[in-house]
């Protein structure tokens, strides 16, 4: 186990975030940060049979400064039933997604006004389902240079730095005849593939010594 780490919301996070959460005595999710666009705050990436799939919460429009934490989910698009189709029709053969679906499944018929308490909501939701109890605090004022590890800008489709302890290992995925293993996917590609026998693949994908 490791010390403190400050990481951002994001929805339906990738692998590489819940190795964190799992790792880390003391998980801090920053809330103080001006919202940043096209990153995982707002998306996550499934799979899909032709390969990797983009989902984007739209979001109100967001003024220069806005806090991540006032940042609201806007209703254009029926985006909510759009992401339930596609992870049932990504997900639907998968050996797990069954017997997680019902939980799942309110968070596309509720509505919630903001993107922070809607993300929130899904991350305890998976912690639970993944049988894991990180100690999680909200921060209470923003720090440029938190004593902890600062993980705010890691998770983002277009990270310009990798992440060195992040090491995925690979599991099953029911697409990876026709697509190969896809790494590093949203958590719930995870749960849905291998179930109760996620945090093991979780443990084994963070390498504490580098």
């Amino acid at each position: 186990m490791r010390d403190a780490v400050i990481v951002p919301i994001a929805y339906l996070a990738p692998v590489s975030y819940y190795c964190r959460l799992l790792a880390y005595d003391d998980v801090r999710i920053e809330q103080w940060e001006h919202y940043i666009k096209q990153t995982y705050r707002n998306r996550c990436v499934i799979a899909s049979e032709s390969g990797p799939l983009s989902l984007s919460i739209p979001v109100e429009k967001v003024l220069p400064g806005t806090l991540v934490k006032e940042v609201r989910v806007s209703d254009h698009g029926n985006w909510r039933h759009m992401h339930w189709q596609a992870l049932s029709t990504a997900y639907d053969r998968t050996p797990y997604f069954e017997f997680y679906a019902d939980d799942f499944r309110p968070f596309y018929e509720k509505k919630y006004h903001f993107l922070f308490d809607y993300t929130e909501a899904l991350r305890e939701l998976v912690c639970h389902l993944l049988d894991i109890s990180p100690s999680v605090s909200l921060t209470q004022s923003y720090m440029s240079q938190p004593e902890a590890e600062d993980c705010r800008m890691l998770y983002t489709p277009k990270a310009k730095t990798s992440d060195a302890h992040f090491s995925p290992c690979p599991y099953y995925q029911v697409f990876s005849e026709r697509c190969g293993f896809l790494p590093n996917l949203s958590v719930v590609d995870l749960l849905f593939n291998m179930g109760p026998e996620s945090v093991f693949v979780l443990r084994k994908s963070f390498r504490q010594d580098s």
